[in-house]
């Protein structure tokens, strides 16, 4: 099943010619997720072939401009494609203000509804939940209020050996109870205990995504174990005591997060257009941190499970 992070922008506040401002599409099996939408991102979403309409959930992790310029175009293209299934917008409250008159001013009606959710910026919150995906906000140390996210799988169910099956005989209308946890009494009134039914599945994939910030130990937490974290990097360390003021993150610091959270891979973005090479980012990160690769437009990051033996 798909577990798969898409990088269209990476810069920080200023795009240039190659970069463009914080936007991402996370697919968790088919489920397309769009994490922050600066300007431009409808383009990226375009150039890498993703579906306007499979787009039904975006995440705003504040109000600077950088990270919500792209919304009235995306939300503009969508009506012109004549999509029709709601868009769910999770984003600070004031969002609605700020965009609501430019919505009430595009070419003919809306054609679907528009569900704002307001995020809670004092500490982690469950914000969106299905079958197969849950979705946590929890705050970050910037000037203004701002969440990062935690995408994760929701646990599966065991697989039942197919061999057991056959073995026991095992009716069709028990496999379901068994994959639940219960064991199975054959005729002959063994039990057969669920352990030896079943396979584990494989364990649950997590995202975590965390910009704009300060460096801030309290989520690592909240991220623990995640299998891909972004964070951002908008300075190299000789301008840590900058990075401090305006409450952004160094290379050695994200990694320094990424450390300590335990997590299996950190991506490195939110550059600061004054660095026109980014190797020294990779450089400081990987020694703090060796599994660090740095974002840029149009990469692609796969988290895949572990193969599972035969089983149904």
């Amino acid at each position: 099943m798909t577990f798969e992070l898409t990088i269209l922008g990476s810069s920080s506040a200023i795009p240039t010619s190659e970069k463009y401002p914080t936007s991402q599409v996370l697919n968790i099996s088919e489920r397309f997720f769009l994490i922050d939408c600066g300007e431009g991102a409808q383009i990226r979403l375009r150039k890498m072939h993703f579906s306007f309409e499979k787009i039904r959930h975006i995440f705003i992790s504040h109000l600077h401009g950088d990270h919500f310029f792209g919304l009235p175009g995306l939300i503009s293209t969508r009506n012109l494609l004549s999509i029709r299934s709601d868009l769910h917008i999770y984003a600070h409250s004031l969002l609605v203000e700020l965009i609501q008159p430019l919505i009430d001013h595009m070419k003919g009606e809306l054609g679907f509804r528009i569900v704002f959710h307001p995020l809670n910026f004092k500490q982690p919150e469950l914000i969106y939940s299905d079958k197969h995906v849950e979705v946590i906000s929890f705050p970050l140390k910037h000037s203004v209020p701002c969440c990062g996210f935690l995408f994760r799988e929701k646990e599966k169910l065991p697989n039942i050996r197919k061999e057991k099956i056959t073995e026991y005989a095992i009716p069709v209308r028990q496999l379901q109870a068994i994959k639940e946890g219960a064991d199975f009494t054959d005729e002959k009134g063994n039990i057969i205990p669920h352990a030896l039914l079943t396979i584990p599945p494989a364990p649950p994939r997590s995202y975590a995504f965390c910009t704009d910030t300060a460096y801030h130990e309290a989520i690592a937490e909240t991220i623990a174990n995640a299998d891909l974290l972004y964070h951002e990097a908008t300075f190299l360390s000789d301008l840590e005591e900058w990075a401090g003021k305006t409450l952004h993150a160094t290379a050695r610091q994200a990694a320094t997060i990424a450390l300590k959270a335990n997590v299996k891979k950190l991506i490195l973005g939110h550059f600061s257009t004054r660095y026109k090479e980014l190797e020294p980012f990779l450089q400081e990160a990987r020694a703090v941190f060796p599994e660090t690769e740095l974002a840029s437009d149009g990469l692609r990051f796969s988290v895949t499970s572990p193969p599972q033996k035969n089983g149904c």
